[in-house]
């Protein structure tokens, strides 16, 4: 039972060595989503202020 367990663990350099590659490409694919997310997060404060700000003006525009 061991010795069938211990074949689906691979312990070739190959495997190894592309699984270190695929795994510092997904890394690095996070910290640039992360990095998207916090960019977008501040374009979108950016835009509902603005927004706010111009209801604000349109509301002043408004006769009483």
């Amino acid at each position: 039972m061991a010795k069938a367990l211990m074949g689906h663990v691979t312990t070739e350099l190959h495997s190894t060595t592309t699984l270190v590659v695929e795994n510092r490409r997904l890394r690095r694919r996070v910290t640039d989503l992360e990095t998207m997310v916090l960019r977008l997060q501040a374009d979108n404060d950016r835009l509902a202020a603005a927004a706010r700000d111009d209801a604000l003006a349109v509301e002043d525009l408004q006769p009483v």
